[in-house]
């Protein structure tokens, strides 16, 4: 088996299942239900190994008949720990497809011991953070001396059961920055501007995205700010937000705002994928105020997942392995992504 793919049956997981079988892998299927397991498994002529991640040795046999383990089932802040503990005692590299800026940190965190087992430990492998990430870096080596880093993105074609989940425990959190090198926390929406991401202006609202954390690793650019485009109507939502954040983090809130995700589709419909794309914007400034701007277009976010995702575990098989955290650009660069079908080509504004 080429690698271990836990959460295989969610949304994404089973966009990289499928995915997958189209190259030619022959992923180990994983995640706590049998049933889903089998049905999935069946479909695709794969195995499967039902584990709950409390089941320390089962995770750690499945994990020994496999040089690396992709980790989609989120969110991620109540799973990526057993699941990285299991890696570094069974000497198994790590990739998994958060954008949970707490999940970066706490990674971050565990370099040192990662390098002693010599185990990779690469969070991010998806659509967060990897097209912002090669963005960051982009900019970064047009204009070394850069002191503030701007990324923004702006797609229409929806969220899955766990993105929307995941957005929905960090509603009473807050927004967070980068400055002068520190994470910073900000009220919601408290930064807005236009952005030009194609033939218009957008307004664009800082949101606590995961490449706060990451591109900070990944270009040593200290002040950092992430956008996405959204509708004005929404930003006023947005900022509204602010006044409710100790109700919307309560429990029997969480859990009804949760029950009304799980009435809607599990994600974008393949045909809305296919006719739906991502821009990503960047710009880096220096001291002096020397500035550059650059474009990139991609597929939209869950397809692309599934090819970056896919991509990094190959370049893994290949021996391509960094021990110790590592974030997809501070790994490997950014060309790498342009190869993905779909993505074109970095373009300066």
């Amino acid at each position: 088996m080429d690698f271990l793919l836990y959460g295989a049956y969610g949304y994404t997981g089973q966009l990289i299942a499928e995915m997958a079988v189209t190259q030619g892998l022959r992923p180990l299927l994983s995640g706590r239900s049998e049933e889903k397991l089998r049905s999935l498994a069946e479909r695709l002529s794969l195995p499967y190994e039902a584990i709950d991640l409390s089941e320390t040795a089962k995770l750690e046999a499945a994990l020994a008949k496999v040089p690396v383990v992709l980790h989609s089932a989120g969110p991620f802040a109540h799973t990526f720990h057993p699941m990285v503990e299991a890696c570094l005692r069974t000497q198994t590299h790590y990739l998994d497809i958060t954008g949970e800026m707490a999940v970066f940190e706490a990674i971050a965190r565990m370099d040192k011991v990662a390098k002693e087992a010599g185990v990779m430990l690469l969070p991010g492998a998806g659509f967060d953070v990897v097209p912002t990430d090669s963005m960051a870096a982009f900019l970064s080596e047009q204009l070394p001396n850069a002191t503030h880093l701007e990324l923004a993105f702006h797609g229409n074609a929806g969220l899955s059961h766990g993105t929307a989940k995941t957005a929905i425990e960090n509603l009473d959190t807050g927004g967070m920055i980068r400055e002068n090198g520190q994470l910073k926390r900000v009220p919601t929406a408290h930064k807005v501007r236009e952005i030009v991401f194609s033939d218009k202006p957008r307004s664009a609202v800082a949101i606590p995205w995961g490449d706060v954390a990451t591109a900070w690793y990944t270009t040593q650019i200290p002040n950092i700010v992430v956008y996405v485009a959204q509708a004005p109507k929404s930003i006023r939502i947005m900022k509204l937000s602010r006044y409710l954040s100790p109700i919307l983090g309560l429990g029997p809130v969480q859990k009804f705002l949760k029950r009304q995700i799980e009435k809607r589709p599990a994600g974008p419909s393949a045909d809305k994928r296919a006719k739906s794309q991502t821009i990503i914007w960047g710009e880096a400034r220096q001291v002096d105020q020397k500035t550059i701007q650059a474009r990139l277009i991609t597929p939209e976010g869950y397809t692309l997942t599934a090819q970056a995702s896919l991509a990094l575990v190959q370049k893994v098989r290949a021996g391509g392995a960094k021990p110790g955290f590592q974030t997809p650009a501070g790994a490997y660069g950014y060309h790498w992504l342009l190869e993905l079908a779909g993505v074109g080509e970095f373009q300066i504004v």
